[in-house]
């Protein structure tokens, strides 16, 4: 496991236990980033880096019992949290890395990777890999329940240039890794960017 596994795991880990009740107000952010996907009934979709699973639940409504919902991350401690939390009811939770998903190419009409951009060790390469599992013309929904300065206010610190989702660098990071923006929206209530799989 490389050591920049390690400290995700470390530090999701640590804050697993209580991570929904430090941001109860989230569900709606969450709702409106998923409707933002327009998926079907049937559709197969993926949570990349699913945390607690709370994408999982308005997921699993958007595309039906017909539908596929498969929640990856790679901290132990999330996943467990999810259970305990009954989103395992609403999808398939799989201990994995999204640099490497142990999941066919093609596989997913849609991603959405909320809170995940910033934690990747190899942004284009990981962006690269969700593209893999999702077939041509699919979607990438890149979601955080509040926008970055309100983030950033809420660590106590500043937006710096190289910030991967400002929008001049987000652009051409997702063109570089096969994905077409399509959308980009950096509100103080959600940031949400989508992108189509570039065939």
């Amino acid at each position: 496991m490389s050591d920049d596994h390690t400290h995700v795991r470390e530090f999701f880990g640590a804050r697993a236990a209580d991570w929904d009740s430090r941001f109860p107000d989230d569900g709606p952010a969450y709702a409106a980033g998923v409707a933002a996907l327009g998926l079907r009934e049937g559709d197969r979709v993926l949570d990349a880096g699913c945390g607690t699973g709370r994408a999982l639940t308005p997921l699993r409504a958007a595309v039906g019992p017909s539908g596929l919902v498969v929640g990856a991350d790679l901290t132990p401690a999330m996943l467990e949290a999810a259970v305990r939390a009954g989103r395992d009811r609403d999808g398939r939770l799989l201990l994995a890395d999204v640099g490497a998903l142990p999941l066919r190419s093609r596989a997913f009409d849609a991603v959405f990777a909320a809170g995940l951009i910033a934690h990747l060790p190899d942004p284009a390469g990981n962006l690269r890999e969700l593209r893999r599992v999702v077939r041509p013309g699919g979607l990438l929904a890149l979601f955080h329940p509040i926008g970055r300065a309100a983030l950033a206010a809420r660590q106590g610190r500043r937006i710096t240039p190289d910030d991967l989702r400002a929008e001049d660098n987000l652009r051409p990071l997702l063109a570089g890794s096969g994905w077409r923006m399509t959308s980009y929206a950096d509100e103080d209530a959600r940031f949400l960017a989508l992108a189509v799989r570039a065939d």
